[in-house]
């Protein structure tokens, strides 16, 4: 039998409430009212505010961490010819920093990881009030800096000192200068966290009836979206069959 469908993308809609209505989901936003058998949230940033729309309490919240990097002048990107990454430190949450060849020419050498001051903040200068608000009141950040002091105290100094950003690249190619390094680009982790300031490292979902919260999906997430995407749509189908 040949099935059809289709699909509508509503681009700076935003859902602000997601209401059970008996016989499915009714998904209120400023463009309309939406309604369905089935939803799926994958909001990165703010995947556990639309737990909260739908009027459930997420395990886990979003704690933005910001990751800055630097890109290698283009007479010094003879120095890195592959990808070059450190062995994770089993003691810290983060990769560290590391070399990449950007597919369309160019390498990136970075991140860091510094608590951002709003989930959409790539700069020191980007700062929302609410988001800020929910990170400091939030237990589980003051227990994950407990644990990590001079980790996170040492994030926020390679932040503010290119020189030390340096340090830490010589460690794994020792001929990189500081001037060897202009200004790159920034992102930001939606890092999910645990009451106890333990951060969720892989791949996480919250669930219930005709609903499935994506909340965490970490790095490789890119390399991982065909395996995640079937892992959705599994748990979709074992949900509406």
């Amino acid at each position: 039998m040949r099935k059809t469908g289709r699909g509508h993308i509503k681009l700076k809609t935003r859902a602000e409430k997601i209401v059970a209505d008996g016989t499915g989901w009714a998904i209120e936003t400023p463009a309309g009212i939406f309604r369905t058998k089935f939803v799926v949230t994958c909001g990165g940033l703010h995947a556990d505010r639309l737990v909260r729309a739908a009027g459930q309490k997420p395990v886990a919240k979003i704690v933005p961490f910001r990751g800055e990097y630097f890109q290698i002048k283009k007479a010094r990107q003879h120095l890195v010819r592959h990808l070059i990454y450190p062995v994770p430190d089993p003691k810290f949450p983060f990769l560290g920093v590391h070399f990449t060849r950007l597919v369309l020419g160019g390498v990136e050498a970075g991140p860091n990881a510094v608590l951002a001051f709003a989930r959409e903040g790539y700069k020191w200068t980007n700062v929302n009030l609410r988001d800020l608000s929910e990170s400091l009141f939030y237990p589980g950040l003051w227990k994950f800096m407990a644990k990590y002091p001079s980790m996170c105290g040492y994030e926020i100094h390679r932040s503010l000192s290119k020189a030390e950003f340096t340090r830490s690249l010589q460690k794994l190619v020792p001929e990189i200068r500081e001037d060897d390094l202009e200004p790159g680009g920034a992102g930001v982790r939606a890092q999910a966290m645990l009451p106890e300031g333990k951060l969720i490292e892989d791949f996480h979902f919250e669930e219930s009836r005709g609903i499935l919260h994506v909340i965490n999906a970490p790095s490789p997430a890119a390399t991982a979206s065909l395996a995640i995407g079937q892992k959705i749509s599994e748990k979709v189908l074992t949900h509406i069959n």
